[in-house]
């Protein structure tokens, strides 16, 4: 029987594509050279470096409204890893555009100006495999960290999240103590239902699988839920905003219009509340920043 062997120049392709295949799975080569001075930086996973961020797009937090108690939790939390004590990672769940994301960043804005020695190192949702190397190169360098992932869910057969689970605990040597880790999810176990419900319906043992995924938000010693809000809510957002952006105009007369806003979205929240206002600012031919 004689055999066929593959040319020499499909061979070199096979190769070529399975070194490839290894090098997106590798970890990236981390730079150890000390980070510039900056407030903010985002994780850029082809580099291995944390690019520095000139410019912040966030709100105050006096500009924030209906959620006080949330704001409160993290801030007194975010102030005593600032001061050097120990803190909680922090996994901040709830209905989407209720301004999770906008009070991470706003209280970091806040204890920049009380004048703590705090940078925030934002990662991508499709980068979190990468959060190990990056801890451990944070853990290495001046300063306190909060690294921050913004909508982070897991679908399907995704095993990511089990590099967040490690990264979280830290192994042997512990997490570094310059970093906390904030997550913000529109879920509070960070997995969809039906994940769950696979797993409970094909694992030999359900109740351990299941475990298995849900566990993972136990890493995060801090649960802060947001709920959607209310029509008086919404308007007190919308208010909130016009005096921020110093709008001329009052909140009562836009009142209606901003309401039809939110109805014809089928949602209120503080995300829409901001479109609404982006569009208001327009008609008005006012310019503002976020």
């Amino acid at each position: 029987m004689t055999k066929t062997f593959a040319s020499v120049p499909d061979t070199t392709v096979l190769l070529t594509r399975i070194a490839d295949a290894l090098e997106r799975l590798a970890p990236p080569a981390i730079h150890d050279a000390p980070l510039p001075p900056a407030e903010a930086y985002v994780w850029n996973s082809h580099s291995g470096r944390c690019d520095v961020v000139e410019r912040i797009s966030r709100m105050p937090l006096g500009a924030l409204r209906g959620i006080d108690t949330q704001i409160d939790r993290l801030l007194e939390n975010t102030r005593s890893f600032a001061q050097g004590h120990i803190a909680n990672n922090a996994l901040l769940w709830g209905a989407r555009g209720t301004g999770k994301s906008s009070v991470i960043k706003a209280v970091h804005e806040t204890l920049q100006k009380e004048g703590h020695n705090l940078s925030i190192v934002e990662i991508a949702r499709e980068d979190i495999a990468d959060l190990p190397v990056l801890m451990n190169y944070l853990g290495k360098q001046e300063g306190r960290y909060v690294v921050f992932c913004d909508d982070l869910a897991f679908e399907g057969a995704e095993s990511s999240y089990k590099a967040l689970k490690a990264a979280l605990e830290g192994g042997l040597a512990g997490k570094p103590t310059n970093i906390v880790f904030y997550a913000s999810s529109n879920r509070r176990h960070l997995m969809a239902r039906q994940m769950i419900d696979n797993e409970r319906s094909s694992a030999i043992n359900p109740s351990e699988a299941i475990e298995e995924k849900i566990s993972l938000s136990d890493r995060f010693g801090l649960w802060i839920g947001f709920h959607a809000i209310d029509q008086d809510g919404y308007l007190a957002i919308i208010a909130s905003y016009i005096t921020h952006y110093n709008l001329p105009v009052s909140a009562d007369e836009v009142r209606l219009e901003a309401l039809q806003w939110a109805m014809e979205r089928g949602h209120r929240s503080g995300r829409t509340a901001f479109q609404y206002i982006i569009h208001l600012a327009a008609k008005l031919n006012v310019n503002i920043e976020s």
